[in-house]
C-alpha cells in the first residue's frame, strides 16, 4: 500500500456504504474493505479524475471518492442501477463507446467486473478504457486454475451479486489469460497486489484466497 494510505477500517467503509444501501446498516463490508485496500496497495497517483467502470450501484465509486486521494470520481455502467443518493457523477452508456473524449481521466478502476463481460468483448472494453484514460487501470477480479475454481467463483458471485441485482453469468480468466488480454488491449501488467485474507477458516478452505486478485494495468 502506498505510504500515504493506511489500511481501511471496515467500519468506516460501512458508514459510507450504509448511506446508500440499507443492507450495510447491519453488514460490515470486510470483503469490500480488502478489495479497496488491494487497489490502494497498487496506487501510483496523483490521480485527480478517476473513472470507475461497471460501477453497478455506484457505492464502491462513492467510497473511492471519499477514501482515496482523488478530486473527482465518475462511475459508468450499461444499466442504470445507481443509487439515487450518490454524490458522484453517474453515466449510462451503450456498452461499446464511452461518451468521453480521449484522455479524459487520469486513471480507472474495474472492480469484479471483467469476468461478467463476454469473452469476445473484453479486449474492446479494455481498449476503450485505454482511449479515455491517460494513466493506469486498477483491476480487482478473480483468477481460476480450472473447473473446480470456476464452480467456486460462480457460487461466490451468486452470494455477492443476487442481493444487489448484479450479474451472475461469468467466465473466469486464468493467470495466463490475464497477461494475454492485457497485451491485446494496449496494456501490460505493471504490478500485482499481495494476496489478502478475504476469508478465514472453513470458508478459506472452500473458497481459497488465491481466487481473488488485484492488478495494475499500465499503458503499454
Amino acid at each position: 500500500m502506498t505510504s500515504s494510505m493506511h489500511a481501511l477500517d471496515p467500519l468506516d467503509l460501512q458508514t459510507i456504504l450504509s448511506r446508500h444501501l440499507p443492507i450495510y446498516r447491519t453488514k460490515v463490508p470486510f470483503y469490500q474493505a480488502h478489495m479497496l485496500d488491494s487497489i490502494r496497495e497498487l496506487w501510483v497517483g496523483p490521480h485527480q479524475h478517476v473513472l470507475d467502470v461497471g460501477g453497478g450501484t455506484g457505492v464502491i465509486a462513492e467510497a473511492i471518492a471519499e477514501l482515496f486521494p482523488v478530486a473527482r470520481v465518475q462511475t459508468i455502467d450499461m444499466v442504470d442501477r445507481f443509487c439515487k443518493t450518490l454524490s458522484i457523477e453517474k453515466t449510462q452508456y451503450d456498452g461499446r463507446t464511452f461518451p468521453f473524449p480521449d484522455k479524459s481521466f487520469d486513471a480507472a478502476t474495474l472492480n469484479n467486473v471483467l469476468h461478467h463481460v463476454p469473452v469476445n468483448e473484453r479486449a474492446a472494453l479494455l481498449s476503450e478504457i485505454r482511449r479515455v484514460v491517460a494513466g493506469p487501470l486498477y483491476i480487482k477480479d478473480h483468477s481460476s486454475l480450472g473447473r473446480v475454481d470456476d464452480l467456486r467463483l460462480k457460487m461466490l458471485d451468486a452470494i455477492g451479486n443476487i442481493p444487489f441485482g448484479g450479474m451472475i453469468d461469468a467466465q473466469y480468466l486464468s493467470p495466463e489469460q490475464w497477461y494475454d488480454l492485457a497485451g491485446e488491449s494496449g496494456w501490460h501488467i505493471g504490478r500485482t497486489a499481495t494476496q489478502r485474507r478475504y476469508r478465514k477458516g472453513p470458508l478459506a478452505a472452500l473458497f481459497p484466497n488465491r481466487l481473488e486478485i488485484a492488478m495494475r494495468f499500465d499503458p503499454a
